[in-house]
């Protein structure tokens, strides 16, 4: 049933797609709007979405007539916004007072962690493993995603502000890249990440 070669490829297919290690200055802008990050809340809600996905993913989208590449231009939309607030230095995502707890779920959990991307390379990635070795590939993401959002204070101090600053810019191309391949590939071809 498990296959030790199938859940390493779909972990590392995964790793990078959710690319956590990449999205560390986001959570660090966020932390600083919202004073704390609920990394357990974060983990957990990104993983119901991811196991969710998994199972009855493809059902949930064709009961509201969205396509797998509908979802992704979505969720590559969120992707760029985010990207260009870190680069433009502008807040596109307003915190609010009252909920500081809602930043652990939206924009960590969905999109960064569970984002279309991610969402939809979990779909295909049902065409080539068993759900089974797709489901421990995701667990062993979450406990890498977990070890990162509660490693973001000590990131920080290692980093320092400058540092900070600049894997903030640097990273905020990244994702207006990955929010622009995900666009072209659900506009044009059909391909994701």
């Amino acid at each position: 049933m498990f296959d030790l070669k199938q859940i390493l490829s779909v972990t590392l297919i995964l790793f990078s797609v959710i690319d956590i290690l990449g999205s560390i200055p986001i959570v660090v802008n966020l932390r600083k709007k919202v004073g704390h990050i609920q990394s357990e809340k974060a983990t957990l809600a990104a993983g119901f979405l991811m196991i969710l996905f998994l199972l009855v993913g493809k059902s949930i989208l064709n009961l509201f007539g969205i396509g797998v590449e509908d979802f992704a231009i979505a969720g590559a939309l969120i992707i760029f916004a985010l990207g260009a607030e870190m680069i433009l230095g502008i807040e596109l995502f307003k915190p609010d007072p009252e909920a500081s707890s809602g930043a652990s779920i939206v924009p960590i959990a969905f999109p960064l962690i569970a984002g279309a991307g991610t969402l939809t390379t979990i779909l295909t990635l049902k065409s080539e493993y068993t759900q089974a070795n797709i489901a421990v590939g995701i667990v062993i993401n979450l406990v890498i995603v977990y070890g990162v959002l509660k490693s973001t204070n000590w990131l920080e101090r290692k980093l320092g502000k400058t540092g900070l600053d600049v894997l903030r810019r640097i990273f905020g191309i990244i994702l207006l890249s990955i929010a622009i391949k995900i666009f072209k590939g659900a506009l044009f071809s059909g391909e994701m990440i």
